[in-house]
C-alpha cells in the first residue's frame, strides 16, 4: 500500500495542529489521525475489486471508492473496475458526480458489482436556503445552483465571470477586461428599480458580503441564486433584487485524515480586438477631401497643395506625406502575462474539520501598466466537541491592491487618445520625451485638440487602489432534542479602502503644468448577528417538518475623508506622498454614514406524502433608513409543489422518470438607498469669498417622514421533467414581476425652496421565462457528452412614473440627454434623433422644419436648413424618440461537456439577443474630424457625390473657419448589440491513478484553455465589444453606452490541479 507523501506528513503534523490550537474557543477535542494508514496496516485486510456501472450497465470511469470513516480510497479505471485493501467488514462509499452516492457492507466479500443510480433520482439532496438546507424535493422556490468546480474553470479572477452562463435568470454584465477596477453588473430576472440598487444580495457563509468582487473563486464550494419571492422572502427588505448565496470550502468531508491540494495556473492575455481607425496616410488624405468638399460645396478657397499643410520635417517628408505612421492601440496595449495559485489544506478527525486555503493571484492587464493582485487566506474550523453542541468559526482575510486606468467620463485619458491622437506622430521626441499635441505648430488653417499620448498618461498618470476586507463568522448551534436546533451567529465584513492618484505636470489637457494629487480612504464596518430556531422532522414516511424562526439585528458604518491637490513646481518627484509642497490644496471632504436594521423571520415547510410540498414563509423588517411612518414593514410568501411523478397513475409511466410542478407568489423590498433619504439634510462647506474660505451651512433636502420601502410582488410558475431515464431534463420558470413605490425625486413648488423631494411614485413590470434543458446524448464506456441550454427572456415596462407621468431624461451630454424613462418602455432606453439620410443639395421642402444647422446659443436652438446649404451633412428628425435599449431580451449559455477515456473537452458558447448598443465615441470619431483622429469609416464610408448610398456623412472638417459637424445622439450611432461568444474552450487530461500513486500523488490533472476565442456580432459594430459602459455612475440603466472602454481581452491559461 502507498504511505502519504513527506509533505503530507509535515503540513499535518505541524501547521494543521498549530492552527487548530487558534480555534480553542470551540473548546473540541481535536481527533486528529497523522497517517491513519497506520490504523489499516494495524488490521487484517483483504483485497477487493469490483465494478461500477450506470443504470444502463456502462462503466463508470474515474468514481471514487472510499473506506468510509477512513481516507483510504481509489478510483475506478476506464473500465470502470477498482481494486482496493480494506478489512473484511468494512463499509465502501462509491461516488460519482451526477449520481447517488452508494454505501455497501462487504460482510467478507471479496468482489462487488456496484450500479449507482442517477443523481436527479436522488430527491433526497440537500440544497441551501436562506437560514439552512431543504430537501431538494420538498423546495417550492425557483433556485439555480453551480458548483465551484465550474465556476473556477474558466480560471477568471472574478466569482462573477465563472458564474456567467451557469444560472438562467442571472444576467451578468462584464463590461471591462481591466483587473480589479471595475465590478460586474449583475440582474437577476429583470431590473426592478429606477434610484435604488440594482445589485443582489449577497450571502457568504450565512453573512451579507458588501463587495462580493472581493471573493476568490478558488474558494467556493457552491453558489445557489434564489430567483422568486418563495425563495428569497426570507431575506425581506434586502431581497427584491434576487439573492446569491455563496457556500464556501471547508475541512475535510468523508473520512478522518488530511489532504492537502494544489490548483495553479498561468495566463497570457491579449487585445481581442482592435477599433480600425485611420493610418497616418489616411488621416492626411481624409484632410486633403475635407478642404476640397469645403471648397465645392462651400465657398471656401482653402489651398489643396499637400506640402502646404504637412510640412513639419520632424513628421512629414518633401511630398507632404507622412513619416510615421503610429497605431496607438497597439502602443498602448500589450500581451501580458498573469499567474494564480491556490493551495488548500483539509483535515478531518473524529469529532472536528478543518479547512486552510491560501491564494495569491497577479493579474496583468492588456492595456500599459494595469494590473491587479490579490493576497487571500481562509480558515474554516467545525467541531462538534459534545453531541449537544456544534461549533464553527470562518475568518476569511482579503488584500488587493493594483492600479488602473479611469473607463468612466469624457476627459481625454488613455482609452479616448489611444483612437483619437494622431497617428502621423512618433511616440517619443527626438529628445526621448513623450509627445504632446503642442509638440507640432498647428497646421495651417486648423488648431487640434490639445491631448497627451497614450502611452504617457499610462505611464505619468498613476492610480492606485487598496483594499483590505476582514470576513467572518462564528456561530454556536445547540442541538436541543432530535431535530431541533438553536443556532447562533456573528458576522463582520470590515473593508479598509485607499486610493491615490498622480497625474504629472507634463500631461496637456490632464494635469499640465501644476500636476494634479489626490488621496482618499474610507472604513466601513458590517456585522450582523442572527439567532434562530429549526426544526426538521419526519413523520414516518408521509410527513416530513421544516420550520424555522429568527431575530436579525444588522448595522453598517462608513467613515471617508478625501483631499486633493495641485501645483507641484514643475516636477513630478512629491506626487501623492507629500501633498503639502503643493502650491493649491483646493479641496478637502470628509463623511460618514450609518444604518441598522432589526428583523424577525419565520419559515414554514411541510411535505405530505413526498408528493405535495407546502412553504410559507414571512419577514418584518425595521430600517433606520425609512420615514418614522414606515420604518417597519412585512414581507411574506407562499409556495406550493406537486411531485406529480409520486402518483399512482404516473409510477408505473416510464416514459417520463421525473414530473414535478411548484408556484409561488410573495413580496420582497428593496432597502438599498442611501442612510439619510427621508431626513431633512443639511449641507456645509465653504467658499471663496474676497479670496478667503468662509463658512456656509444650509439646508439641501426635504424630509419624508413617509418615506418607505420599494416593494417587488412576484409570481412564479415552473415545472421539472426528466425523460429517457433522467438523461433529458428540463426545469422551465413563467414568472410576473411587479415592482411598487419606486423612489424617484418628484418636482415640488418653488415657493417651498427646494426643486423636489424624495418619494415613492413609480412601478415598473418584468415578465419573462427562466429555461435550463441537461441533456446526455451518449454515455459509454470511453465516451460521454453532456450538454446545457440555459436561456432567460426578460421583458421590462415601466408602469408608472410620479402623478402625470412625465418622462425623466437622463445622461445628459453633447445633444442634450442621451438617455430616457417613459411609461410603456423599458428602463435603459436610449434617446436621440433618427437619422433619415445626408443632404444633397436638394430641397423637398421638408428641410425647413428639421434640425440639421449649427447650434446658437443665444437663442439656445438649433438653425434649419433646407438641404441646398447643408450638402453632405445628415438629415435628422425634429423631435427626438427612442432608439433602443441597453437591457437585453435574451440572454443564455450552451455548453457542452465531452469526455474521452482521460480526456476532458469543454465548450461554453455565451449569447445575448434583443439589445441595442450606443456608439458615444462617434461624438468624436465621427463628428469632430479635424480636431482628432478618428475611425478609418471616416475616409471609405463617407457620403461624396460618387456614393450617396451611405448614412455617414461627408468629410467636413471641425476647426475655426471650417464648416464641421453638429454632433449629436441619433439612430446612426446605434446598432445591434446582440452577440454569440466562446467564452471558454477548454482542454484537460486526467493522469491515471496508478501513475499519480508512483510520484506520490493522488490525483493530477493538466488543462489549456481559451476565454473569448471568438466573437460573432453585428458586422456594423466598429468598437471592442459590444457589452461595455462608460455610464456607471447610473448602474444598469447606463449598460451599453459605451464612448470609449478598455478593450476585451482573449485569455490563454494553462494549468494543473495536483492533489497531493
Amino acid at each position: 500500500m502507498k504511505h502519504k507523501s513527506w509533505l503530507t506528513k509535515t503540513f499535518s503534523s505541524g501547521v494543521l495542529t498549530g492552527m487548530a490550537a487558534l480555534c480553542l474557543l470551540s473548546y473540541g477535542n481535536v481527533a486528529y489521525a497523522a497517517n491513519p494508514e497506520m490504523k489499516i496496516q494495524s488490521q487484517q485486510t483483504k483485497r477487493v475489486t469490483g465494478t461500477v456501472t450506470d443504470p444502463s450497465g456502462e462503466p463508470i470511469i474515474g468514481a471514487t471508492v472510499m473506506q468510509v470513516g477512513t481516507s483510504n480510497g481509489t478510483i475506478t479505471n476506464i473500465d470502470g473496475q477498482f481494486t482496493i485493501d480494506v478489512p473484511a467488514n468494512a463499509k465502501l462509499s462509491v461516488s460519482y458526480v451526477g449520481y447517488a452516492t452508494q454505501e455497501i457492507n462487504l460482510n467478507g466479500q471479496n468482489n462487488v458489482n456496484i450500479t449507482l443510480a442517477d443523481d436527479a433520482q436522488n430527491l433526497d439532496e440537500l440544497i441551501v436556503v436562506g437560514y439552512g438546507t431543504m430537501r431538494k424535493r420538498d423546495v417550492t422556490g425557483s433556485i439555480s445552483q453551480a458548483k465551484g468546480d465550474d465556476i473556477v474553470k474558466t480560471q477568471s479572477f472574478s466569482a462573477l465571470d465563472g458564474l456567467r452562463g451557469k444560472a438562467a435568470g442571472v444576467t451578468i454584465f462584464s463590461n471591462s477586461s481591466q483587473p480589479g477596477a471595475y465590478q460586474n453588473t449583475v440582474i437577476i430576472r429583470g431590473m426592478s428599480t429606477i434610484n435604488a440598487s440594482t445589485d443582489p444580495l449577497y450571502v457568504v457563509d450565512g453573512v451579507v458580503m458588501e463587495d462580493f468582487s472581493m471573493v476568490n473563486p478558488n474558494d467556493i464550494e457552491s453558489i445557489e441564486v434564489l430567483k422568486d419571492a418563495s425563495a428569497a422572502a426570507i431575506y425581506g427588505a434586502r431581497g427584491a433584487n434576487g439573492v446569491i448565496i455563496v457556500t464556501t470550502k471547508r475541512g475535510l468531508d468523508g473520512a478522518e485524515g488530511t489532504r492537502i491540494s494544489y490548483q495553479g495556473s498561468f495566463s497570457i492575455a491579449s487585445p481581442a480586438r482592435y477599433m480600425k481607425t485611420l493610418s497616418a496616410k489616411q488621416w492626411c488624405d481624409a484632410w486633403m477631401i475635407g478642404l476640397e468638399n469645403e471648397n465645392k460645396w462651400y465657398g471656401k478657397s482653402w489651398s489643396l497643395d499637400r506640402k502646404y499643410y504637412f510640412n513639419d520635417s520632424r513628421y512629414f517628408d518633401s511630398n507632404g506625406d507622412p513619416i510615421y505612421d503610429t497605431n496607438w492601440q497597439k502602443e498602448a496595449t500589450r500581451t501580458s502575462g498573469s499567474h494564480n495559485h491556490q493551495l488548500n489544506i483539509q483535515q478531518a478527525g473524529k469529532n472536528s474539520k478543518m479547512g486552510a486555503f491560501l491564494n495569491y493571484t497577479d493579474q496583468q492587464g492588456i492595456v500599459l501598466n494595469t494590473y491587479s493582485k490579490r493576497v487571500n487566506a481562509k480558515m474554516a474550523y467545525d467541531a462538534n466537541p459534545t453531541s449537544w453542541l456544534t461549533t464553527n468559526v470562518n475568518l476569511l482575510v482579503n488584500h488587493t491592491w493594483g492600479r488602473y486606468t479611469v473607463e468612466t467620463g469624457g476627459d481625454q485619458t488613455a482609452r479616448r487618445t489611444m483612437i483619437e491622437f494622431m497617428p502621423w506622430m512618433p511616440v517619443y521626441n527626438a529628445n526621448g520625451t513623450f509627445t504632446m499635441r503642442s509638440d507640432w505648430a498647428d497646421i495651417p488653417t486648423n488648431g487640434f485638440e490639445s491631448m497627451a499620448n497614450p502611452v504617457a498618461i499610462l505611464t505619468d498618470q498613476h492610480r492606485y487602489n487598496y483594499n483590505t476586507q476582514m470576513f467572518g463568522n462564528a456561530a454556536l448551534t445547540f442541538h436541543l432534542m432530535p431535530g431541533l436546533d438553536l443556532k447562533t451567529q456573528f458576522g463582520v465584513d470590515a473593508h479598509n479602502r485607499t486610493g491615490k492618484f498622480y497625474s504629472s505636470v507634463t500631461l496637456e489637457n490632464q494635469s499640465k503644468p501644476d500636476g494634479s494629487a489626490r488621496r482618499e480612504h474610507s472604513m466601513s464596518l458590517y456585522w450582523q448577528e442572527e439567532t434562530y430556531l429549526t426544526y426538521n422532522k419526519a413523520f414516518n414516511e408521509n410527513h416530513r417538518l421544516n420550520a424555522m424562526f429568527g431575530l436579525s439585528w444588522q448595522e453598517r458604518s462608513y467613515d471617508f475623508d478625501y483631499m486633493s491637490a495641485s501645483g507641484f513646481s514643475g516636477d513630478d518627484f512629491y506626487m501623492f506622498n507629500n501633498m503639502s509642497v503643493a502650491t493649491n490644496r483646493p479641496y478637502i471632504d470628509s463623511d460618514i454614514a450609518s444604518w441598522r436594521m432589526n428583523s424577525y423571520f419565520l419559515r414554514a415547510a411541510y411535505t405530505l406524502m413526498n408528493r405535495y410540498s407546502f412553504t410559507a414563509t414571512g419577514r418584518y423588517d425595521g430600517s433606520s433608513k425609512f420615514g418614522a411612518n414606515h420604518k417597519y414593514a412585512f414581507f411574506p410568501s407562499a409556495g406550493i409543489a406537486w411531485n406529480a411523478k409520486e402518483e399512482d397513475f404516473l409510477k408505473d409511466f416510464n416514459a417520463i422518470d421525473d414530473l414535478r410542478i411548484h408556484t409561488s407568489y410573495g413580496i420582497t423590498g428593496n432597502s438599498e438607498i442611501g442612510s439619510y433619504r427621508s431626513l431633512q439634510r443639511g449641507e456645509a462647506g465653504t467658499v471663496q469669498l474676497n479670496n478667503s474660505a468662509m463658512p456656509y451651512t444650509r439646508i439641501s433636502s426635504m424630509p419624508n417622514a413617509d418615506l418607505k420601502w420599494e416593494k417587488t410582488a412576484q409570481w412564479d410558475l415552473g415545472f421539472n421533467l426528466g425523460v429517457i431515464d433522467n438523461r433529458l431534463r428540463f426545469d422551465i420558470s413563467y414568472y410576473y414581476k411587479k415592482t411598487t413605490d419606486l423612489l424617484l425625486d418628484a418636482p415640488v413648488p418653488s415657493q417651498t425652496g427646494f426643486t423636489s423631494i424624495y418619494k415613492n411614485i413609480g412601478s415598473v413590470e418584468n415578465k419573462g421565462v427562466d429555461i435550463m434543458i441537461n441533456a446526455n446524448p451518449i454515455n459509454t464506456k470511453d465516451f460521454s457528452w453532456d450538454i446545457t441550454f440555459n436561456a432567460n427572456y426578460n421583458k421590462n415596462k415601466v408602469i408608472k412614473l410620479a402623478n402625470n407621468n412625465a418622462d425623466i431624461e437622463y445622461v445628459g451630454w453633447v445633444g442634450g440627454n442621451e438617455a430616457i424613462i417613459r411609461v410603456g418602455e423599458s428602463l435603459g432606453s436610449f434617446y436621440g434623433y433618427t437619422r433619415y439620410g445626408i443632404w444633397d443639395g436638394s430641397s423637398n421642402g421638408e428641410g425647413q422644419s428639421h434640425y440639421c444647422g449649427k447650434y446658437d446659443a443665444a437663442t439656445n436652438s438649433y438653425e434649419h436648413c433646407d438641404g441646398r446649404h447643408e450638402i453632405g451633412v445628415s438629415h435628422h428628425s425634429k423631435n427626438k424618440t427612442i432608439l433602443g435599449k441597453g437591457i437585453p431580451d435574451w440572454t443564455g449559455s450552451i455548453i457542452n461537456n465531452f469526455v474521452y477515456k482521460n480526456f476532458d473537452l469543454t465548450i461554453d458558447m455565451q449569447f445575448v439577443a434583443g439589445v441595442q448598443t450606443m456608439r458615444q465615441y462617434y461624438h468624436s470619431t465621427y463628428d469632430r474630424f479635424g480636431l482628432t483622429s478618428g475611425l478609418e469609416k471616416i475616409l471609405t464610408d463617407a457620403w461624396s457625390e460618387t456614393n450617396k448610398n451611405t448614412m455617414q456623412q461627408a468629410i467636413l472638417l471641425n476647426g475655426p473657419g471650417h464648416k464641421g459637424h453638429v454632433s449629436t445622439v441619433d439612430s446612426q450611432w446605434i446598432c445591434d448589440g446582440s452577440y454569440l461568444r466562446a467564452n471558454l474552450i477548454q482542454l484537460g487530461y486526467t493522469f491515471d491513478k496508478a501513475v499519480c500513486q508512483s510520484i506520490g500523488l493522488q490525483a493530477a490533472r493538466l488543462y489549456a484553455s481559451v476565454n473569448n476565442a471568438f466573437l460573432i456580432c453585428d458586422s456594423d459594430f466598429d468598437g471592442y465589444d459590444p457589452e461595455a459602459s462608460s455610464e456607471r455612475g447610473y448602474g444598469a440603466r447606463g449598460q451599453n453606452m459605451a464612448f470609449f472602454s478598455y478593450p476585451r481581452a482573449r485569455t490563454w491559461t494553462f494549468g494543473v490541479n495536483v492533489t497531493f
